[in-house]
């Protein structure tokens, strides 16, 4: 995609060219790892990515003026889908943790036969994506829970000293001034010859 670069240059201007070069290239080396077998870095570069675009969409909602009587409506009306919503997602989570240790290899065998079955062959090879996801959801699955509510606890913290206002800190409330009448803000006073606006 690079070397198409030139092809875009009359058409686009170099804001456009540089967002949809970035959008057309982005699959190409996603696929480009994935032909070197580098299937971790080929899946972390669209998570990266999604996950940029998902913080910057964060913050412009953050910048609405929404006012804390509408949230406050809003939070009770949806409370009981969200409370539904939350049992299964708690009900699914115990179940999982419950049944977590799957058996390898079945228990009830024959022993008295004389037939055998050689593992090594039946083995399959995994790639590095599967046995890092098998690592991950398996044995270290409690970690990653751990760490994903670390992860919102520091995102709504966040959010919430944005949010806070005390009166302490001076600032300027902008619709407020945009609001006050200039005429009856601005006065010219004059005091011994000076002129002070």
């Amino acid at each position: 995609m690079r070397l198409l670069a030139p092809a875009f240059k009359f058409h686009f201007k170099e804001g456009r060219r540089t967002m949809i070069l970035s959008v057309l290239s982005s699959p190409a080396l996603v696929s480009g790892l994935m032909v070197v077998r580098l299937d971790f870095s080929a899946m972390i570069f669209p998570v990266v990515h999604i996950g940029a675009i998902a913080v910057s969409f964060l913050f412009v909602v953050m910048m609405f003026n929404i006012q804390i009587a509408e949230i406050h409506e809003e939070v009770l009306r949806y409370l009981p889908v969200s409370g539904i919503i939350g049992l299964i997602f708690w009900w699914e989570m115990f179940f999982i943790l419950d049944n977590e240790t799957i058996p390898l290899l079945p228990t009830h065998r024959n022993t008295t036969s004389l037939r055998y079955t050689v593992y090594a062959g039946k083995v399959r090879s995994w790639t590095n994506l599967e046995t890092l996801g098998n690592l991950l959801y398996t044995y270290y699955s409690v970690w990653f829970l751990v760490s994903s509510l670390i992860l919102l606890v520091a995102m709504i913290g966040a959010i919430v000293l944005t949010m806070h206002r005390t009166t302490k800190v001076k600032r300027q409330d902008v619709f407020r001034r945009n609001a006050l009448d200039s005429r009856r803000t601005i006065m010219r006073r004059t005091t011994d010859q000076i002129t002070i606006y």
